[in-house]
């Protein structure tokens, strides 16, 4: 098995509609018309959209660059994707002002017949690694304490986060944050 990860571009648009057409929650219709947008409204908003609204929010949002993360491929097709974009990006999140330059990471994605294979792990590296380039000063996610099923678990398992460096900043009653500080 091939796994290659790419950053989110203008061009790979398409795929990544796709991903979200098909596979992305072909376990989980209930979640198909999400399209990876749900961070980015609050909820007043995020209630009056359909999956039409947000498959066109996220489409323009990749051409426009206003929505960054990491496809993971294998074999050549889209197989899993990962949110990451700046902390202040998203609607859903509070903003503490602590950092200036925090990079949050919402959301994975893996198609059903690719779980358990190390795709989250390898999409959490090159967000990390994407990260440190681009100057973030540190990296923060939101597991659950407790995930029912696969879909629950889409901000990632804490054990992901604790083997990759992070530290439990936050005990929250239904999730943890979590953090990395990439520079002092």
């Amino acid at each position: 098995m091939q796994i290659d990860i790419k950053k989110l571009t203008p061009s790979l648009a398409q795929d990544f509609l796709g991903f979200f057409d098909d596979d992305a929650f072909s376990d989980n219709p209930d979640w198909s018309g999400c399209y990876c947008s749900f961070f980015y409204f609050g909820d007043d908003e995020w209630n009056e959209r359909t999956g039409s609204m947000n498959r066109d929010f996220s489409e323009q949002a990749i051409i426009s660059g206003s929505i960054n993360g990491y496809l993971a491929y294998v074999d050549g097709k889209p197989a899993g994707w990962i949110n990451a974009d700046r902390k202040e990006a998203y609607a859903r999140l509070e903003q503490n002002g602590g950092d200036k330059k925090v990079l949050s990471i919402v959301c994975f994605t893996v198609s059903p017949g690719h779980r358990r294979k190390g795709i989250a792990g390898k999409l959490l590296q090159a967000a990390l690694e994407g990260a440190k380039r681009e100057g973030y000063e540190a990296v923060e996610a939101y597991p659950a304490k407790e995930a029912a099923t696969d879909a629950h678990n889409y901000h990632g398992p804490l054990e992901l986060y604790t083997k990759n460096g992070f530290e439990v900043a936050e005990e929250k009653k239904d999730n943890y944050i979590v953090r990395k500080r990439l520079r002092l």
